[in-house]
């Protein structure tokens, strides 16, 4: 009988040897000629960690096997030589001598095609758009079973609405027309979870387009197809926090790959911690560890395995589909010497590349703080070459809407741009009159069509990257509490719908108006040298005037700026902008056409003109 339990004790034993069962290698494949020669492959299955790991292929080094707390995780260190080819070798894993299964691993080719991972400049125009309300492209993904949430109720604006990847793909052709050069969506990879699942925030799959929007091929497509149309991409991504729907989050490889504490704590959103000299640890801490909200999980950045799997996979991404641009979400929560590694990382393998943080704080000098050669208050360099940048919206806003007085209305703005010596590379931030966190910009302006249109003409003028937020175009409006109600569909984006914005016909007068003024500067910033990559001057607002210039040391096609905000005409004689003006007399009104004397210029009440001198 004692032979027969000793049998049987082997017995189970040797089966839960061979247990084991491969769920996903991670990156799942890899490419020759990276400036690392490091790869981590993130390996899960149940038991993995009861499996040897072994390969042959040239210029392939299998470095380390790390076991981890929980048995279900490998991370397998590999070197990759200079000199190794691209091709497919077996992982072999076996238990006691025995192969259990192997994995066929391929190392692809780097694509080097021409216009591939171009950059975006102040030469470019972003359109911002969230994938799910713009356009319904393909029906047939529009419910996906298996996943958490399958709701589809475009009356409600906390479900999906059925909006893709291919709606985006059949209205480049719209956005091209209206001047746009860069479509930047909100994150595209899938968000498993049970409800509110469209935003994208949430991530549940790195690896992953989400299927409501496409596939992977199809995300690589968009891409193609943008460049292929003169346009180009901004990935939007999230260093800081996944969603609970996560897959490994559901089975952590080890306590610290997320942020743990006694009871939920969440972040105090007080970025000022960061920088504050005073600021204790224990505050610090909480802004920087603590969750976003309790259906996302803080990442733990100081894990090397976490920094590993979300470096690996931006990089994979990029050589993936040849973005040419990265928006960083929630920056300041993010651990900074790990953000400021991982800028390095990326510039290596892509110098083209451009990168923007989400800097949602309030001031100059706190955005300043987190931008790339602020060496002196960080002791490192961030290597974040821009921010979006909240200042410059804040004061447009106040020289539209505040009273003028010496720091306020028109001045606020002037004094925003004033503080530019903060910053290494000013040109370099995106900027904005809303995005999709914020009430849209025609109901701040209180729908005033004036005001309207000062604001877009200042943000297509202004120092930076200029960043429209989807709709904007056709006068889309309302206001962030909730937010839901600043996300709403694009009018003509599915069958059926009432009016279609896309075209001329759907469009009422004003939208056509609102729609034609934007087409025409973005349009013109494509062949101003001035606006593309000029130099700014600005002077001191006088009688309630603003003005400043873009130029180039050639001063050919100068652009000049003036906005009046007050209710009256205004008479600007120009004698004191003699610096740019000099030897000029004449000037184009950008938006009519007309040619006017600059001696003296009258300007409309709550208008900014914009005049390219001759």
């Amino acid at each position: 009988m004692k032979k027969i339990i000793i049998a049987l004790i082997i017995l189970l034993i040797s089966a839960n040897l061979f247990a084991q069962k491969l769920e996903r290698i991670e990156p799942m494949f890899w490419f020759a000629g990276m400036h690392n020669p490091k790869l981590q492959l993130l390996v899960h299955g149940d038991n993995i960690a009861a499996s040897r790991i072994s390969l042959s292929y040239p210029g392939v080094k299998l470095v380390k096997v790390n076991k981890v707390e929980n048995p279900n995780y490998l991370f397998v260190d590999l070197e990759l030589s200079s000199t190794v080819r691209s091709g497919t070798f077996p992982i072999n894993f076996t238990v006691k001598g025995k192969k259990v299964f192997s994995y066929s691993y391929e190392l692809k080719n780097r694509d080097k095609s021409a216009g591939r991972i171009q950059g975006v400049t102040q030469k470019d125009f972003i359109y911002l758009l969230m994938p799910d309300r713009f356009s319904n492209g393909d029906k047939s993904n529009d419910v996906v079973k298996g996943l958490a949430e399958t709701a589809l109720n475009r009356d409600s604006m906390y479900y999906r609405h059925g909006g893709d990847i291919q709606g985006v793909i059949n209205h480049l052709d719209y956005l091209k027309d209206l001047g746009i050069t860069t479509v930047w969506m909100t994150p595209e990879i899938e968000n498993d979870m049970e409800k509110a699942s469209y935003h994208g925030y949430a991530v549940t799959d790195h690896y992953k387009i989400d299927p409501r929007y496409g596939t992977n091929e199809l995300f690589k497509k968009y891409v193609e197809t943008a460049h292929a149309k003169g346009m180009k991409v901004i990935k939007d991504i999230v260093h800081n926090h996944i969603g609970t729907g996560h897959w490994f989050f559901k089975d952590l490889p080890m306590k610290s790959w997320v942020h743990q504490w006694p009871k939920y704590t969440q972040t105090s959103y007080r970025d000022q911690t960061v920088m504050d000299t005073h600021a204790s640890a224990a505050d610090r801490k909480k802004m920087l560890d603590g969750w976003f909200v309790p259906s996302m999980p803080d990442l733990d950045e100081q894990n090397p395995y976490v920094q590993n799997y979300l470096t690996q996979n931006h990089i994979w991404w990029i050589e993936y589909a040849g973005i040419d641009g990265l928006r960083l979400d929630t920056y300041p929560y993010n651990d900074p010497e790990y953000m400021a590694n991982w800028a390095i990382k990326l510039k290596a393998e892509f110098p083209n590349l451009s990168i923007f943080g989400e800097t949602f704080v309030s001031g100059v000098a706190n955005q300043a703080y987190f931008t790339g050669g602020n060496t002196v208050n960080r002791g490192f360099d961030t290597h974040l070459p821009g921010i979006t940048d909240m200042a410059v919206k804040e004061g447009i806003y106040e020289a539209l809407n505040g009273k003028n007085g010496w720091t306020d209305g028109v001045n606020r703005l002037y004094d925003v741009v004033a503080h530019d010596f903060l910053y290494k590379d000013p040109t370099l931030n995106c900027i904005a009159l809303d995005n999709h966190d914020m009430s849209r910009f025609y109901s701040v302006v209180n729908e005033d069509f004036d005001k309207y249109k000062m604001g877009l003409a200042l943000l297509l003028t202004m120092r930076g990257i200029p960043q429209m937020y989807y709709g904007t175009e056709i006068l889309m409006k309302n206001f962030s509490n909730p937010d839901g109600l600043v996300r709403s569909d694009f009018p003509g984006g599915w069958d059926g719908d009432k009016k279609d914005k896309f075209i001329v016909d759907g469009r009422t007068n004003k939208e056509n108006e609102a729609f034609n003024f934007v087409k025409t500067l973005a349009n013109y910033r494509k062949n101003s040298a001035a606006l593309q990559k000029g130099k700014l001057m600005q002077f001191v607002p006088e009688d309630d005037v603003y003005v400043y210039f873009r130029y180039n040391t050639q001063q050919k096609g100068t652009v000049m700026v003036i906005s009046n905000n007050t209710e009256k005409e205004k008479t600007l004689n120009t004698d004191r902008f003699a610096e740019r003006t000099s030897g000029i007399t004449t000037a184009k009104n950008v938006i009519s056409g007309e040619s006017i004397s600059i001696k003296e210029i009258k300007v409309p009440a709550k208008t900014t003109l914009v005049l390219e001198l001759n």
